[in-house]
């Protein structure tokens, strides 16, 4: 194993370790699918201020003909990114990246992003990698890049840093529905730091409804999304959940054009999301609001 590393960080086999001193040339790569690349982009966005030793993870970078052709971010995720209708050249990127992904071992808790590529790269990881929990192979991705075509709901606002302890339980909820188990980790725990750190950063939504509970009037969570990556004129909505006792009601249409228009500016014109294709009910919604799809994601989960 030790030899085929060798050979991978070797420049002629096209793949290695990219260092702060790439991030330029990284993120050009990123930029020429930026709806694919979002999630890659969102991290070298947040090395060019910090470094990427600090970034929570590892760049991985492939070359051909003396220019970076394609990266991949190694972190909590593992996101391909291979901007290349050439069919040889996408297999050698994911060639140098799964030698370079077995020669560091799983990590990561899932591989996501452009279905080819990360399907490409999970086979072939999936003889030595331990096995997957799921596959997601079909999840379109979708962008709206205009005026949502329905009326936003105007009682979606951004969550208030408050509100935490009110917007925690929402979030554990959706991503247990969502993944099938529980993200919660205690006070301190890294999904719990992240949902205050999107909180405070401006980046959740909620609907927020006064209801009679036993213990007399309280607030109540019926809707919420995020933003889970901006980065690279893309704001990607992440965590769109309706409470289960308010489904069918239209919340999530309203809910979703509503932070379109918090989400859409200047910097970020573009709005975007992926989706499980079995969905029905969240397609035909988000279509309702105006998105389109423009590629398909894929999620291997572990």
């Amino acid at each position: 194993m030790g030899s085929r590393r060798a050979m991978l960080l070797d420049e002629r086999a096209g793949g290695r370790v990219l260092t702060d001193v790439d991030l330029r040339a990284a993120l050009a790569v990123c930029a020429l699918d930026p709806v694919a690349a979002v999630l890659a982009t969102a991290r070298l966005e947040q090395a060019t201020v910090s470094g990427l030793r600090s970034a929570g993870g590892t760049l991985w970078g492939f070359a051909h003909d003396g220019a970076l052709r394609a990266v991949c971010w190694a972190g909590a995720n593992v996101v391909p990114v291979v901007p290349t209708d050439d069919p040889q050249l996408a297999a050698r990127a994911l060639d140098a990246f799964a030698g370079l992904a077995r020669a560091q071992g799983r990590r990561c808790s899932s591989i996501v992003g452009s279905a080819d590529m990360v399907l490409g790269l999970w086979d072939r990881l999936s003889r030595t990698w331990p096995a997957a929990r799921e596959v997601r192979a079909d999840q379109p991705s979708m962008v709206i890049d205009d005026e949502p075509r329905i009326a936003p709901d105007r009682t979606v606002r951004r969550s208030r840093v408050e509100e935490y302890d009110l917007v925690l339980p929402a979030c554990i909820r959706m991503f247990t529905e969502e993944v099938g188990y529980s993200p919660a980790g205690g006070p301190g725990g890294p999904y719990e730091t992240r949902v205050r750190g999107l909180i405070g950063s401006g980046r959740s939504f909620v609907r927020v409804e006064r209801e009679d509970g036993r213990r007399g009037p309280r607030d109540t969570i019926v809707f919420k999304a995020e933003l889970g990556a901006v980065a690279g004129g893309v704001a990607q909505v992440q965590g769109v959940w309706v409470t289960p006792e308010r489904r069918g009601e239209g919340l999530s249409e309203a809910g979703m054009a509503a932070v379109v228009q918090l989400a859409r500016s200047a910097e970020t014109p573009v709005v975007s999301l992926y989706v499980n294709g079995y969905n029905h009910r969240a397609l035909a919604a988000y279509r309702a609001v105006g998105f389109r799809q423009v590629g398909t994601y894929a999620t291997v989960l572990f």
